[in-house]
């Protein structure tokens, strides 16, 4: 019989960037309007964060003085030269698929392929848990349920939004994405 996992993936809150990308830049949450209801909505599991700082701050205000645990390998995606350029100013890729698109490696960064790769063996190991990062790590775990990566990016991932899946030894399933307490 298959044990069945439920994890839940937080994307931080909005995060101060300034109109610029943010990947592996640390900035700030600009606001934590909402985060500490949203506890209330969620499983007693394991916490587990992204090193980032917005990820830290989210997680803390949701369980304050909670003791939460961090693992490097939830970063999000690393964006390499376009990390901290003007969103206005990012370059126009012109139409791509999304395999693609999810292939395409930015200079001295990863493509999404690579972080799934980094990422997924994370949420497997973590599983199961509540954990807090990215919006790339929500779509990696995504890709895990799909079977297939490129389709993961169709998927936006607001702030302060769940995302629950379940792991089992037969596979992932999506139960709920971009959820938000009302």
């Amino acid at each position: 019989m298959s044990v069945v996992k439920d994890l839940i993936l937080i994307r931080h809150a909005p995060a101060d960037h300034g109109g610029a990308l943010c990947g592996r830049r640390d900035v700030a949450v600009a606001t934590l309007d909402g985060a500490g209801a949203l506890g209330a909505y969620l499983p007693d599991l394991p916490i587990v964060t992204s090193p980032a700082l917005r990820c830290r701050q989210t997680a803390q205000a949701i369980w304050p003085g909670r003791t939460i645990a961090q693992d490097a390998r939830l970063w999000e995606q690393d964006f390499g030269a376009e990390d901290g350029v003007p969103f206005d100013q990012l370059p126009d890729l012109g139409p791509m698929d999304m395999n693609t698109l999810a292939a395409r490696v930015p200079a001295q960064g990863e493509s999404f392929v690579q972080m799934c790769d980094r990422v997924q063996p994370a949420l497997r190991a973590l599983a199961p848990a509540i954990i807090i990062a990215h919006a790339g790590t929500v779509r990696a775990g995504l890709a895990c349920a799909l079977g297939n990566v490129g389709p993961a990016l169709s998927f936006e991932v607001a702030p302060l939004s769940v995302t629950h899946l379940r792991v089992s030894d037969h596979g992932w399933s999506i139960r709920r994405t971009n959820w938000m307490p009302r």
